[in-house]
Order: structure tokens, then sequence, then C-alpha cells
């Protein structure tokens, strides 16, 4: 995957490295060229120093819909002009911003933009979030039968309902706000669900977030 990482403070720089590392091609933008320091000599993707919400720069980035956008700047506005501009105009689908400032999430995930706070599990979550079908299991049952894990939506499941949707759904987040659905609830793109399902059900999950399994 092609990943834009804008910000290359500690959480940008650790997402860069980990990224590159799994084999994932990494541009990482920082108004400061000192701070791609944090990346080390043995960084195998490309830095420009600049703003992540400069079109020309992120199109010589390689900017595509197909790419992943990350805004990890320390600042919110840049992070949110940055996400926008990724979602708005170049219609990328995986756009992640951090936030400082959680009364303004909520708004932000109205817009289609993911948002995550600024703790400790930053760097691991933004990862779940873009990368939703490699992600670790939340939780595992001491049998191993049943796993809990986080998944986002993307366009290609976008107007299935939970009935079809090959897992059971515990929990929804939609626009910052989070419900118990039912067999009937039509998922949304942008929308986070929480499985607690089995590992063939969740593959099948997967299957429809990827747009490989037919309706029926």
């Amino acid at each position: 995957m092609h990943v834009i990482i804008v910000g290359c403070g500690r959480v940008g720089s650790t997402l860069a490295l980990e990224l590159s590392e799994s084999g994932h091609d990494v541009v990482v933008i920082d108004r400061n060229a000192n701070a791609f320091r944090r990346l080390g000599d043995n960084f195998k993707g490309r830095t420009f120093k600049g703003i992540g919400f400069d079109r020309n720069l992120l199109a010589e980035a390689g900017i595509t819909p197909q790419s992943a956008v990350i805004a990890v700047t320390s600042g919110d506005n840049s992070n949110i002009l940055a996400a926008r501009v990724a979602r708005e105009l170049y219609r990328v689908e995986r756009v992640v911003a951090r936030i400082y400032d959680p009364r303004r999430a909520s708004v932000y995930e109205r817009l289609g933009v993911a948002t995550v706070a600024t703790v400790a599990w930053t760097s691991s979550r933004i990862l779940r979030t873009i990368l939703p079908i490699e992600g670790v299991s939340d939780w595992t049952d001491p049998t191993s039968t049943y796993q809990l894990v986080e998944r986002r939506i993307t366009a290609a499941m976008a107007g299935t309902s939970i009935a079809k949707s090959g897992a059971n759904v515990a929990l929804l987040n939609r626009y910052g706000k989070a419900e118990v659905p039912t067999n009937d609830t039509i998922l949304q793109e942008g929308d986070t669900v929480h499985l607690l399902a089995t590992s063939e059900q969740i593959a099948s999950f997967d299957s429809h977030l990827n747009g490989t399994k037919a309706d029926h």
C-alpha cells in the first residue's frame, strides 16, 4: 500500500518505520527537515519538506484514491486540513487524523475522516484503521474459538445489512456515536464495527470489505 504520513514526530516516525518494514511504500511529509532524523539511516521510504495540505506536494508524493493518508502533526487544524484535502479532492478512502480536542472528533467523523485521540495507543489504533484486515484481535477467548476485532466499513461493503455481513457485529460506531445494531441495520461507509466472531466468520466479513464476496 502507498501511505502518506503528514508529521514526523514520535507517532509519525513510528508509523513510518513500522509500515516501511512491513513492505509498504511510505512517504513522510513534515515542515521541519530535521524531524526526518527520527527515521534513521535505514528508512526505505521518501521524505518531503512542506505542509501536508499542499496539493502540489501531495501530487508529488504520489497521492491516489488508493493511497492511505495519516495526519499526525502537532496541530488539529493542520491534521484536519490535510485529511480533508485527501478525502475531498483526491477521494482517498483510508484517511486518519489525530485530534487533540475530543470535542471536535465527532464533527470530523461526520465528514468521513477517522480520528484518533492523542493517547499511548495512537500508533496501533491508526494501523488498525488503515490496515483493518491486517490488524490483531483485541481479545481471544481461552479456547481460541472467538475473537473480538475492529473493522472499518469500506465502500465495497456499504449498503450491506448486518444479517448478510457474515459475522456477529456486537457494536457499531457511526458519526462518533456507539450503538448495538440489529440484523436489519444497514452498514455505511466509514462505520466502525466490533465483531465477536470465529476466525471463519471474520474471514467472511473481510471478504466483504475487500469486495471479493458476492451477495446472495
